[in-house]
């Protein structure tokens, strides 16, 4: 087998093998060997192709074009003209397919299932990252820039993937590196010869030999990867940034501290209210007679910079084995003890521990830790809850009215920590937080007014398509608009809350679920809710309820507006049926056509109120600006390009020998230049003369024009031939008169690509590739002299 074809094979089992990076992200897994077979076809048609030979770029274009080809009969072979050839329908179907993929990715938790989109994605990148790893490594022969590439399609899969067997695949995938790299070794060694696997061996069996440069590298990669792979396990561990392994933010150190990052949970949130089947992500057993309050609690909200709510950096620890009593919760509250077993399903990998608020005890396994101020369980170094099984013991706080309204002010560090509120918060939000509560003697009954305002009798609407906006100006947009869902509920009466001096945050987890024949209940992706968390010195962190038609109204929470509508508060509200809501979604009903035609509703893209504002901040708009006009300046380069060359060449020039030479020469390489842009090609074994005739003849210039041409190739044979240089006046103008004589028979394509796409531009390129060329020759001249062993003769 030649070098080339062997480096050829080693390139595409390269590719292929940091490929397997992405196996745990879908299931099944046969969409490698499709991308196999698909790869095996393109490295055949680059060898092919080589061995003609064709030229390098189209070597790249054969593959690229052949690579097509079998993505269009694999996919989409129905809007394809003869189930092959790719037309603009083929392509339109393919952004469909691409499109339904991301939503795909967005909706399914690892892994996910196969979709059409999905495998379109995988094989569709795969053959993309193959054909880069080709041209690199095989048809410019330079297989170490082909590791960008490879390290690209791995940093994919190590980015979503969070199991154990990580270490496995980033050893395959390095793996076919290093053999891409000692393959591109040996075909370069064998250009100088035979390139032996053995060792010579003197008498008695010692090694004599040099050992082959081949098994020495054998040999360095299997020690560089063994230090990658074992050195992480006996160093220090490195929390936060790139080096961080969960990739969630979680840290812990020594495991008894550390920190969590403020990773917000709303876009699982989102994607939860958006999917199309209600798929169970949790079964619930638990003592209590009543479920219709059984909220499971995922993480807390506290940090609000007026754009958007999410977890402030915490430090955790280990999980205790018995939990502290909640903040502010007096003795004299009632409570009761439930116990609740909690079973995860095995596709949902969260990062937080859903639980009951306030819990009192969890048992689980896992490598878990707690972070005190929310009292919520985070997984640690990859840890998740799919699959779970695990108990929590909770408390049932169940104060009175009377106790709310009687709580003193809160102290003033909850005041400073929780009542914060950016200067940038539009006014109408403390306006209306005013206006609402106005009457009001404590905060238990301003909490109350909030809740009713937007749950009740403020004419808010429960509509997961309406969009708000984004920035500070979307809690105002909200409340002018009145319609939203969860988040957009419990992002408006938390910030308000904090503007009436209320400690505030939103919670984030599951709304309760329905229940089941066998007592338990199920908790389904349609139940994702948030809501906000209101805190009363002696009771602690309490529950309100301000999306209508969701989840439940707290017992405690009595209106005491007149002529208010409030429901039962005993009961579970109008929405919190046995059934999941079939407001939680608007895309249930929603079918693959309608979806590719935009005709569904999409609470992500309704979105949190954290987002930005309707029009976008301004910043947003000088960046689509300045990326607006950087678009329009590379495609203009060519023509600003060369009119500038042109400019240069036919411009002022000195009045010496030496500048009337040089002058005249650059106005002759402009009147070639000129031609060449109409499609002229330039001859070198031409002499000027000839050139001139030439371009007259295959130009079609008229009498003026040829007469221009003429006298500038009169000019140069005087300056190449003559004893010295004179000045031949006019020769500019010449140039300028050859072009419009070029320019007048030439069609409207011609002069389009002569204006526009000029083909003398490519002396950028040769002068890039001269000037990179003479770089490198300089770098070369500065290093030492290699010196010889003593004892060899040059």
């Amino acid at each position: 087998m030649s070098g080339r074809a062997r480096l050829a094979l080693t390139a595409a089992a390269a590719t292929l093998m940091a490929s397997c990076a992405l196996l745990p992200l879908v299931s099944p897994k046969t969409w490698l060997f499709q991308a196999a077979f698909l790869v095996a076809i393109q490295t055949g048609v680059g060898a092919a192709a080589r061995r003609v030979p064709l030229a390098r770029p189209l070597t790249v274009a054969a593959q690229a074009l052949v690579t097509l080809l079998m993505l269009t009969l694999l996919f989409a072979r129905g809007h394809a003209v003869a189930g092959l050839i790719p037309g603009p329908d083929t392509f339109r179907y393919f952004a469909d397919l691409l499109q339904q993929g991301s939503e795909d990715v967005s909706r399914y938790a690892i892994p996910a299932p196969l979709s059409d989109g999905i495998r379109l994605m995988l094989i569709g990148g795969v053959l993309i990252i193959g054909l880069i790893v080709d041209t690199l490594a095989v048809t410019f022969r330079s297989a170490a820039p082909a590791g960008l590439p490879l390290l690209a399609l791995y940093s994919v899969a190590a980015g979503l993937s969070d199991e154990s067997t990580d270490w496995f695949w980033f050893l395959v995938a390095a793996a076919g590196y290093l053999l891409l790299l000692l393959a591109e070794g040996r075909d370069r060694l064998s250009q100088w010869g035979r390139v032996f696997g053995g060792v010579s061996r003197a008498p008695g069996g010692q090694e004599s030999g040099v050992v082959a440069p081949v098994r020495t590298g054998r040999r360095i990669g299997f020690a560089v990867l063994s230090v990658a792979l074992f050195v992480p396990f006996v160093m220090p561990s490195i929390q936060g940034g790139l080096l961080d392994g969960t990739g969630n933010g979680v840290g812990v150190g020594n495991g008894n501290g550390g920190t969590i990052s403020a990773v917000n949970p709303l876009v699982s949130l989102r994607d939860s209210l958006n999917v199309d089947e209600d798929r169970q992500v949790l079964s619930v057993r638990t003592s209590t007679a009543d479920v219709s309050d059984l909220y499971l609690r995922i993480v807390s909200l506290d940090d609000f910079d007026g754009t958007t709510w999410k977890p402030a950096q915490r430090h955790i620890t280990g999980v205790p084995d018995t939990f502290p009593t909640p903040a502010g919760l007096g003795g004299d509250i009632k409570r009761a003890t439930v116990r609740t077993t909690v079973s995860a399903a095995d596709w949902y990998a969260q990062d937080w521990l859903p639980m009951p608020y306030p819990p009192s005890g969890v048992k689980i396994a896992g490598t878990w830790r707690y972070e005190p101020v929310g009292m919520t369980l985070v997984g640690d170094h990859g840890q998740n809850t799919r699959g779970e099984t695990y108990q929590v013991t909770s408390l049932d706080v169940r104060p009175t009215a009377e106790q709310l309204a009687a709580a003193p002010e809160p102290t003033a560090a909850m005041k400073k920590e929780y009542t914060k509120v950016p200067s940038s918060l539009p006014s109408v939000v403390a306006r209306t937080a005013q206006e609402v509560t106005a009457g009001s003697t404590n905060h238990y009954e301003e909490a109350v007014k909030l809740q009713d305002y937007f749950a009740v009798n403020g004419g808010f609407q429960y509509d997961t398509q309406v969009q708000v906006g984004r920035g500070e100006g979307a809690i105002a947009n909200f409340l002018k608009q009145k319609r939203g869902f969860c988040v957009h509920f419990s992002f408006a009466m938390a910030a308000m809350a904090r503007t009436l001096g209320i400690p505030a945050r939103v919670a984030v987890g599951f709304a309760p679920g329905t229940p089941q024949a066998d007592g338990t209940v199920s908790v389904g992706l349609k139940d994702a809710h948030a809501w906000p968390e209101l805190y009363f010195e002696g009771v602690g962190w309490t529950r309100f309820e301000p999306t209508p038609t969701r989840g439940t109204t707290p017992s405690y929470t009595v209106s005491d507006t007149p002529g208010s509508s409030v429901p039962d508060q005993a009961v579970p509200s109008t929405g919190a049926s046995a059934a999941p809501s079939a407001s939680a979604s608007a895309s249930e009903g929603c079918t693959g056509r309608l979806r590719k035609q935009d005709a569904c509703s999409s609470p992500s893209t309704a979105g949190a109120v954290a987002d930005g504002d309707g029009g976008g901040p301004s910043w947003q708009w000088l960046l689509g600006a300045l990326g607006g006009v950087a678009v329009v300046a590379l495609l203009l380069s060519p023509m600003l390009w060369r009119q500038r060359v042109r400019a240069k060449r036919l411009g002022s020039y000195a009045r010496t020998e030496e500048g009337i030479a040089a002058h005249t020469l650059a106005v002759w390489l402009e009147l070639i230049d000129t031609a060449w842009d109409f499609g002229i090609l330039p001859d070198e074994s031409q002499t000027p003369r000839g050139t001139a005739a030439r371009i007259v003849r295959l130009g079609r210039l008229d009498p003026a024009a040829a007469a221009s041409a003429h006298r500038v190739a009169d000019a140069v044979e005087q300056v190449l031939y003559a004893p010295r240089s004179r000045l031949s006046p006019g020769i500019a103008d010449d140039v300028r008169r050859v072009a419009v004589g070029l320019d007048g028979p030439a069609s409207g394509p011609t002069h389009f690509r002569a204006l526009f796409l000029p083909r003398s531009a490519v002396r950028v390129l040769w002068a890039t590739s001269a000037g990179w060329a003479r770089l490198r020759e300089r770098v070369a001249a500065y290093r030492p002299t290699l010196r010889k062993p003593s004892g060899q003769q040059g």
